[in-house]
């Protein structure tokens, strides 16, 4: 299983960082290159344990749906969200947040299996792994903008 791991330092409170990762309205505000928004389950506001959220964006010109659940918490340094209906055969993104000189060093993990067997190995090596990488990437530092904006608000 394809495993990502990328770590993003952010001038902002733990907490701060740890609540904007978990705003459904950040996580729109973040990933407008997918025209993502979320149609069921917790569709604004912070997700908690045990929330379910429903995707819809593109990704490769193609509308899709993708259910992700929080299945772990432990605010404000970790949470686990895990996909339980989507294009994916599985993913688990684990959200890391350790306090770090003035502000907050983010770690995601992310492990996946692509779809289709055989497939969908090809397509990871081909281009799946590196688009998802760009993905969370470029989540983390739009992230890190909103974060440092206005670094003493809350959230």
């Amino acid at each position: 299983m394809p495993k990502i791991i990328h770590e993003t330092y952010m001038e902002a409170p733990i907490v701060k960082c740890f609540d904007l990762a978990r705003s459904v309205d950040t996580h729109i505000e973040t990933t407008s290159n997918t025209n993502e928004k979320a149609v069921a389950g917790v569709t604004t506001g912070l997700l908690q344990l045990g929330d379910s959220v429903t995707w819809e964006a593109i990704h490769f010109g193609v509308k899709q749906k993708l259910t992700a659940k929080i299945v772990a918490m432990d605010a404000p340094q970790t949470f686990t969200d895990v996909m339980v209906r989507g294009a994916f055969h599985s993913f688990t993104h684990i959200h890391i947040f350790t306090e770090s000189n003035e502000g907050t060093l983010m770690k995601d993990i992310f492990t996946y299996k692509a779809p289709f067997g055989v497939l969908g190995k090809i397509a990871d090596y081909l281009f799946l792994e590196k688009y998802m990488e760009n993905f969370i990437v470029s989540r983390a530092s739009e992230l890190k903008k909103i974060a440092e904006k206005n670094i003493e608000d809350t959230f």
